[in-house]
């Protein structure tokens, strides 16, 4: 699996149409949306997903008010739950000097029994695509696995939270499946041979643990920690505990990440529920770094600090104050698909 800074083909969104994921709020979401494909456009294509020619048609008319070139967008009608493309979504990977597709498993984060629709998307993707996929299993049942679990480097370490993937109370992706058999699985089906294992992820994160709210890889060694500085916040105690376990991992040629510490907003609420709000969920596209931001005083520092790591491509905020009410973000919502290589 390529790492999220190397050359991208296209970037995949899915159009938002679950008004039930940001009640009260829905209206403004497309026009997020419109202003992240914008910036993604201005560099690789946008494979945008929707449920039919009448979605299709308001998307349509929302990119053209803000401006994104029509040559650059593309639209497969796949009718799809939600909108979170990154976790069901396809996932790539290079195989034999060209792309495929990894058709995981989706259960709806084992938590929301509305996504059919969603886990057949994957699939759907490969054949429009006319790309090779497989469909990693356990037995007769499929993998799970969504992309915002996993961070990669691409050159063989992966990063993940045992909060999520090797939960067997709250959120059980895969009954009965071991931290042995996970890693397994994870090394022969994304190509790595070293893997991370962070604990607990943020407050508010209804994914019960994904790594791209709390930790991110920037480059090759570089690995952006999530820090809470006040001792009564509940995520404190977690992401000290996190970055221990950074300080003692190795990467694939067993040298030592470097950990650079990335501020956490003030605690973000809408009514009365605590939101996962983080700049960690920030997306590498080919022409920017597009990174959530919520109205705080830490937005420019943590802009400050990935400008100073990513440098070969512009950092960009991207309000999302109300884009979070769907607990997630704009990692949560995108998926690249890498450039193939040369022959």
């Amino acid at each position: 699996m390529p790492a999220e800074w190397e050359p991208h083909e296209a970037t995949w969104l899915g159009w938002p149409h679950n008004k039930n994921d940001w009640p009260g709020k829905f209206q403004t979401i497309p026009w997020v949306y419109g202003e992240i494909c914008r910036r993604i456009a201005q560099g690789e294509m946008v494979r945008i997903i929707v449920n039919s020619k009448v979605h299709e048609t308001s998307a349509r008319r929302i990119l053209n008010k803000v401006g994104v070139d029509p040559e650059k967008i593309q639209f497969f009608r796949i009718p799809t739950d939600r909108g979170w493309t990154r976790d069901f979504g396809p996932m790539f990977i290079r195989s034999e000097a060209d792309i495929a597709i990894n058709e995981f498993g989706f259960t709806g984060w084992a938590k929301y029994p509305n996504h059919k629709k969603d886990r057949t998307v994957s699939a759907k993707a490969a054949r429009a695509l006319k790309l090779r996929s497989f469909k990693p299993m356990i037995g007769k049942s499929a993998f799970v696995l969504e992309g915002g679990a996993i961070d990669v480097n691409g050159r063989g370490t992966l990063m993940t939270t045992e909060e999520c993937l090797l939960d067997q109370e709250t959120q059980v992706r895969n009954p009965g499946l071991g931290k042995p058999e996970t890693e397994h699985l994870l090394k022969e089906q994304l190509g790595v041979s070293n893997i991370i294992w962070l604990g607990n992820g943020i407050a508010g994160d209804d994914t019960h643990g994904h790594v791209d709210d709390l930790a991110r890889f920037v480059n090759e060694t570089t690995i952006v920690l999530c820090r809470e500085d006040i001792a009564s916040d509940v995520n404190y105690r977690p992401l000290r505990e996190n970055r221990e376990r950074l300080e003692d991992a190795r990467l694939e040629d067993g040298s030592k990440p470097e950990i650079v510490d990335l501020p956490m907003p003030e605690p973000l609420a809408f009514d009365g529920i605590r939101l996962p709000a983080s700049y960690a969920n920030f997306y590498i596209a080919n022409a920017a770094v597009l990174v959530p931001t919520f109205n705080d005083p830490n937005d420019r520092k943590a802009l400050g600090i990935l400008s100073e790591l990513i440098t070969d491509r512009p950092v960009i905020g991207i309000h999302a104050v109300d884009l979070v009410w769907g607990f997630g973000t704009i990692h949560c919502l995108t998926q690249q698909q890498p450039a193939r290589e040369s022959p």
